[in-house]
């Protein structure tokens, strides 16, 4: 059962092809018997130009912190759509409406 607060950003924890796997999991999930679903994901979209100043800095504070500790990264919106494309995906949207975190729907 999803828990807030335990799974919803998760992705900046992993490398690019690890995304790609995980990406390509949820495609067949919601792509299942038929299904025309769609993946939410919840992280950062570095770069995002209705940020202020402050919000910006803290995206990269972070950026810096999954490079350091893990082998995660944030990423902008041209790195979120090549992982996307790669996993098999047509379109996606991202919202940007949770502070340093947007909303990005990703549709088979």
């Amino acid at each position: 059962m999803f828990e807030y607060g335990k799974k919803q950003w998760i992705m900046h924890d992993w490398s690019d092809e690890n995304c790609v796997k995980i990406l390509k999991k949820c495609r067949t999930a919601v792509t299942s018997d038929g299904k025309a679903g769609k993946v939410i994901i919840i992280d950062m979209v570095v770069g995002n130009q209705s940020l202020d100043e402050k919000l910006v800095g803290i995206q990269y504070a972070f950026d810096i912190e999954m490079m350091v500790c893990i082998s995660g990264k944030e990423r902008n919106e041209e790195e979120w759509a090549k992982l996307f494309s790669d996993a098999g995906f047509s379109s996606y949207h991202i919202n940007p409406i949770l502070g340093t975190r947007a909303l990005i729907q990703v549709y088979p």
